[in-house]
């Protein structure tokens, strides 16, 4: 047979895998049938014992070897029991059976006379020990950690620690016995029983501390005080010396140590505050060896109930460690200020321009916890700061980082905002460096923003429009602008209203058709795209006037009936028959109201990263949450889900969801919708009627890009003449009254809304209503949003019981609002009771 080296150079000469697997089978063949001949030559079984601890390495089968680690373990010899456990511990494990037949050759070699083969006896069981082996051997691991040796009491210290972790109930069996340890002058004793006290701490504060093992080392603490404050002053000692500071294996154990039975307990952390402001002052940092006890002592002040000067101490030694060149003391001292900042907010933010330095690091590791670090210092004092260097950094940024950096852009915008300009801008300014990497929540928010404020719909469609002329690369621009454009359309041609050059500049009607053309025909419009241009088209037909751009945008309409896409091709058919009805075409794709943004609908971030940035969102899904449910919240009552008869929308949910349905605010549908056109039509206009005509049914295909309308209210029962009506609000030339119908099941209230002024005309009007919690309230869609001097809305209600028959009396919570001649809209709310 071949030597060790011999058939290591084989293996190693083979080209191919083949060849070295014919070496290696060849070997294995050869070691079994030595195996076979029981040959009592101690070096030949050594031999290819070790040529199996070799195979081991290479991932090959050695479990026929085992019974010869276990002889080796039997012989008198040194070489053989160093070989035999080494192999014990490797081609072994605890759930071997052949396992147990260790047990008898450790609990002898534990009683040896030689240090060395006791302190391989406990290196293996340390490593291989099965519960039923702990039990069996921890006696002779108690009594070896009082031995005189301190090279056996390290190695017993060590293997008291495993036995521990493998069967906690034995904890107790060595407490006593770690205290001794932590009484030992020898620095490597010291040590082991520091980890092993460790140990112990950890695996209480896990189990929930109810066997009070961190109660009792805590006495022991100015003791270890005591030896940390000699090792951090003392002098230099060759034996401990590691360039200059004295054993700093030992000064970080005790600072671990110390932080464990300092967490959460006053008294003990005043113990440790002194002494860890010396070891942070004193500890050289010019050197690593001086920086791994600095951060262990940060990790022990941040950990402990330190008071805030300290606190700050160590949150200037991390801000510190950001300077340094080497790229790990950076990365740790990064991630470390991430879990920081929520304690420690002020002292972290003395430190961002340093951080934001780092997000210039080549290292990407580096400057990934930077960013993540940059997005927690935004606050409402330094948002504008930290924003333009943000995206300043987006411009340059890797591929990988812009989605994280869009999304978390927008929830700093949503939050921190100076105003809502500044909101525009920044939103804007990420549409056009990252527009391909913004997702749909961002862009639903930033819909939103514009939509809910009337100042800035002609700034922000005017930018949108500019931005578009200059680049139409960016998908998220290619969205906002068609819905923006498509909504707010006539705006953009009321030019110079703002200081900025493009704006000042005249905008032709014939332009934004051009645009329109040049986006569908471009190799960047995909299927949302389009979708969202086919519906902003048939929106611009009711915002322009000149004739020949109205009928171009009718042919650009008709060239997508024969689109390969069905849903654009559907739409495009249905957007087409509209004009044979101007009437309803003009009803139909009038704006949509502004929607209540609700926290619910607000951005909020994916990654832990972005919690604290974003508040809590609500338990509800948003499809779920409507403004009813809001209203019952005013009146102490828990929100209740509600469904339209008919499966119609209600109004709350017309008015609060419609924005959040159309860029994925609500449920998710298959593909990416277009925007839609949803406002009320004209007072007395019949729904389905428009279908009829069109000899389609009134449901599409299910796609959110189909046109929704706002049901009629439907009319009242035979009977409802002659129900009584009640005055819910007659103030500010609003008249409202309620026609109440009972029946055996429900309640039906008819609500009529009236314009009693002359002149005056009311937008954008709204009804919510809310019951309490022992009824439930179906509040169907108003007829029409706006009424002018004399004229006249409906909107139907139905509140039933949750158990038992009808209320007797209705009593509701109003909110009504609505624009008095374009003035600012007026919101106001009464309680109404039947009768009173």
């Amino acid at each position: 047979m071949s030597s060790l080296k011999q058939f290591i150079r084989n293996v190693r000469a083979a080209k191919t895998i083949a060849d070295e697997r014919a070496v290696v089978q060849k070997e294995s063949a050869a070691i079994r049938a030595s195996f076979r001949e029981e040959s009592g030559d101690h070096n030949i079984r050594r031999n290819n014992v070790a040529k199996l601890l070799y195979l081991f390495t290479l991932g090959e089968r050695t479990h026929f070897g085992q019974i010869e680690c276990l002889k080796l373990l039997a012989s008198p010899r040194f070489a053989d029991k160093r070989l035999g456990y080494l192999g014990t511990m490797l081609l072994l494990d605890e759930n071997q059976e052949v396992l147990t037949l260790v047990t008898n050759s450790l609990s002898n070699d534990l009683k040896h006379s030689n240090q060395y083969v006791v302190g391989l006896a406990l290196c293996t069981l340390g490593n291989i020990a099965s519960v039923e082996m702990s039990r069996d051997l921890f006696p002779d691991i108690e009594s070896i950690l009082s031995s005189s040796n301190p090279y056996i009491r390290r190695k017993a210290a060590l293997c008291a620690m495993r036995i521990c972790r493998k069967v906690p109930d034995l904890q107790e069996h060595f407490i006593e016995k770690a205290k001794m340890l932590l009484a030992d002058r020898n620095h490597a004793v010291l040590l082991t029983g520091l980890t092993l006290v460790i140990s112990l701490c950890e695996a209480d504060e896990e189990e929930g501390g109810e066997e009070g093992i961190v109660d009792t080392f805590r006495p022991l603490v100015p003791a270890l005080v005591k030896i940390l404050k000699t090792l951090s002053s003392s002098g230099y000692a060759p034996e401990h010396d590691v360039t200059g500071i004295t054993d700093p294996f030992l000064q970080v154990k005790l600072l671990r140590l110390l932080r464990v039975l300092g967490r959460g307990d006053t008294h003990t952390s005043e113990q440790i505050n002194d002494i860890l402001a010396q070891v942070a002052t004193n500890t050289d940092s010019s050197k690593n060896v001086g920086n791994s006890i600095l951060y262990e002592a940060v990790l022990t002040i941040l950990d402990i109930e330190a008071d805030s000067g300290l606190r700050v101490l160590g949150v200037n030694i991390l801000g510190k460690f950001l300077t340094n060149k080497d790229n790990n003391i950076r990365y740790v001292a990064l991630n470390t200020l991430n879990k920081v900042v929520a304690v420690e907010p002020n002292a972290v933010q003395r430190h961002r321009n340093t951080i934001l330095d780092c997000l210039r690091d080549p290292d990407i590791s580096i400057r990934r916890r930077a960013l993540d670090l940059a997005f927690t210092l935004i606050n409402e004092s330094n948002v504008r700061v930290l924003v333009r260097e943000l995206l300043s950094f987006l411009e340059v940024a890797d591929a990988e980082f812009k989605p994280v950096m869009t999304t978390q852009i927008g929830i700093a915008a949503d939050r921190f905002a100076p105003n809502k300009r500044w909101h525009v801008d920044t939103m804007l300014r990420v549409l056009k460096l990252a527009g391909n990497y913004v997702k749909e929540q961002i862009l639903s928010s930033f819909v939103r923003l514009i939509a809910t404020t009337p100042d800035l719909q002609t700034y922000s469609v005017q930018k949108l429009y500019a931005s578009l002329k200059d680049d139409i690369s960016q998908e998220g621009l290619n969205l906002a602008g068609a819905w923006v454009i498509g909504e707010y359309g006539d705006a953009l041609l009321r030019g110079g209203q703002y200081e900025e050059e493009e704006l000042v500049q005249e905008v032709k009607q014939s332009d934004i058709v051009d645009l329109f053309t040049a986006i569908l025909n471009s190799s960047y419009a995909g299927q949302s795209v389009k979708e969202y241009i086919i519906t902003a088209t048939m929106k611009l037909t009711t915002r322009l006037t000149e004739p020949a751009q109205i009928e171009r945008l009718r042919r650009l309409l008709e060239s997508n009936n024969i689109n390969l896409d069905i849903e654009i091709q559907q739409r495009a058919v249905e957007y087409g028959s509209l004009f044979t009805y101007d009437d309803i075409r003009r009803g139909v794709l009038e704006r949509m109201p502004p929607p209540e943004i609700r926290e619910e609908q607000r951005v909020l971030g994916e990654a832990t990263k972005s919690k604290r940035l974003s508040k809590t969102p609500s338990k509800k899904k948003p499809s779920q949450v409507t403004e009813q449910d809001m209203l019952l919240d005013l009146m102490g009552d828990p929100p209740m889900p509600t469904v339209s008869a008919g499966g119609a929308a209600n109004g709350s949910q017309h008015n609060a969801d419609l924005l959040a349905d159309i860029l994925g605010g609500g449920p998710s549908t298959a593909s990416a919708p277009a925007p839609q056109a949803a406002s009320p039509p004209p007072a007395g206009g019949n729904i389905g009627s428009i279908f009829d005509l069109f000899d389609a049914p009134s449901a599409t295909s299910g796609n959110q890009a189909s046109v929704p309308v706002t049901a009629a209210a439907p009319a009242p029962t035979p009977a409802a003449s002659q129900a009584p009506v009640y005055t819910a609000y007659n103030k500010n030339d609003f008249l409202l009254t309620f026609q109440v119908h009972r029946s055996a099941a429900a309640v039906q209230v008819m609500a009529r809304f009236k314009n009693t002024s002359v002149g005056e005309h009311f937008t954008d009007v709204a009804l919510q209503a809310a019951v309490p919690k022992s009824q439930k309230l179906q509040l169907q869609g108003i007829s029409s949003s706006e009424l002018a001097g004399g004229q006249e809305a409906t909107q139907q209600m139905r509140v039933v019981s949750v158990q038992g028959p009808p209320p007797a009396k209705l009593r509701l919570r109003l909110k009504l609002s609505c624009a008095k001649s374009g003035r600012a809209p007026l919101t106001e709310q009464v309680d109404w009771s039947e009768g009173a």
